[in-house]
């Protein structure tokens, strides 16, 4: 008979300690909620997609996870963490492996479980603990053994002064089989201090009954750090922080300043593009080869080709093709799209336009609801007139035309291929082809007027 893995989340406690109107487990690490690193991390060991037991401020939590590859159980009273794998009943069949992980647990590296469950297997137990050994034991449950066999875990709450110099704490995960945890559950009491029924009684039922049972200690006590507070909160995102850079430098991707780079998990980097200090790389955002970033860059789902130069810049929702720089200090918004070879100056906003190949745009520009052709050239100070007070406008701009400086284009507006538009221009008709459009006052010179005026 194949034994499956099925994998169950504890995601239902308040978080008192973040103070914070956002659940716990949905705070981001990584550009990702917590509780979405356990369920990956679950659908990479599992054999079965996993349960969430939510209940604390639960709506966020289920909305958050809509579309997700799980099933969802309230725990409509925070009673311990028995009681919440309990509600989980309906879902552990009697043949089960069941693999019980935290939403505020998100840096286990799936090769430590990994190695967990083969222990688990090889060994043929009916429970397996994972345990490690840290520096500073306080506000773990301490590992209690006797001729070295795993006997039961204490809670800090609960410990007494010899028990609290333990250095082999408890996780809290745990792998024990579906059929046998189904009977603890029903026996598990709350006779402490805290009256919660703790899902650490079931080392001590499982010794009692002589059951298999064992810890399995790991050496990457980091990677089992519980999320709390906003200090450990920051402790964890540094840690993922290096993990992630890490991998990308022996990628083949040159971080000036690692300790000064941050990288979501879901990014893309390629080989021998260069990532300068302050740089920030959030969500979906790919970059290609051969690229430079910064310093002091922000992409957000974002999409750079090889060869993109963006320095000082704000990116966000928007693709970027190959040969082209942008910045310093612009902001491409949602909906751009920058061709090949493309300049984009200081000082220039693009916001859901296309900018076609060759175009320059250098500097203190307002591109809005645009379409700007191949080899435009747009001077000093052109502003894109999207926006009559109730409705958005687009402004074209064909292939190889010339807007002069401080230029306004007042869409909904055309300027044909080759046009030329003079600068201090007010556009607000089409431009034909090969034409030269003024649209400003005649320049009129009163000679004379200065001294005139100093003598009254």
């Amino acid at each position: 008979m194949i034994v499956k893995v099925k994998p169950i989340i504890l995601a239902a406690g308040q978080g008192t300690r973040m103070h914070s109107k956002l659940p716990k487990v949905l705070h981001p690490i990584g550009g990702l909620p917590m509780v979405e690193h356990v369920i990956r991390l679950s659908l990479k060991v599992g054999d079965e997609n996993p349960v969430v037991v939510i209940g604390h401020q639960g709506e966020l939590v289920e909305a958050a996870l809509k579309g997700k590859d799980v099933a969802l159980v309230y725990q409509r009273q925070q009673l311990g963490t028995a009681h919440a794998v309990k509600m989980a009943w309906d879902h552990i069949e009697k043949d089960h492996q069941v693999l019980i992980l935290y939403g505020d647990t998100p840096l286990i590296e799936a090769s430590t479980l990994q190695d967990f469950l083969s222990q688990h297997r090889s060994m043929k137990r009916d429970l397996s603990v994972l345990t490690m050994k840290v520096p500073d034991p306080r506000g773990y449950g301490r590992i209690l053994r006797e001729e070295g066999r795993l006997q039961r875990i204490v809670e800090e709450k609960d410990a007494d002064e010899v028990q609290k110099q333990i250095d082999e704490v408890n996780s809290g995960i745990y792998l024990v089989r579906g059929d046998y945890l189904k009977e603890a559950l029903e026996t598990i009491d709350n006779n402490n201090r805290q009256k919660e029924y703790y899902l650490t009684d079931l080392v001590e039922i499982f010794y009692r009954q002589g059951y298999n049972i064992d810890a399995y200690c790991s050496e990457h006590h980091e990677e089992f750090l519980g999320i709390n507070d906003r200090i450990q909160l920051a402790r964890g995102e540094e840690i993922l922080r290096e993990r992630i850079n890490r991998e990308w430098m022996r990628r083949g991707v040159t971080l000036v300043d690692p300790g000064n780079t941050y990288i979501d998990v879901d990014v893309v980097i390629g080989q021998d593009t260069v990532i300068y200090p302050g740089t920030i790389l959030k969500g979906s955002t790919t970059i290609g080869e051969s690229c430079s970033i910064g310093p002091r860059a922000v992409l957000e789902n974002s999409h750079l080709s090889q060869g993109v130069t963006v320095k000082e810049s704000h990116v966000v929702d928007s693709a970027i093709d190959s040969g082209s720089t942008v910045g310093p200090f612009a902001y491409l918004r949602p909906g751009s799209k920058i061709g090949k070879s493309v300049k984009i100056g200081d000082f220039v906003e693009v916001k859901n336009s296309v900018i076609r190949d060759g175009a320059k745009v250098s500097h203190l520009t307002y591109v809005g609801d645009g379409d700007v052709g191949e080899n435009v050239n747009l001077g000093c100070g052109v502003v894109f007139v999207n926006y009559d007070g109730e409705q958005k406008h687009r402004t074209v701009v064909e292939a190889e035309a010339f807007i002069g400086c401080n230029t306004n284009l007042i869409a909904p507006v055309t300027v044909r291929k080759g046009a030329y538009v003079a600068a201090g221009t007010t556009l607000t008709k089409e431009v034909p082809e090969g034409a030269l459009a003024i649209g400003r006052e005649r320049q009129k010179n009163l000679e004379g007027w200065v001294a005139r005026r100093r003598k009254k």
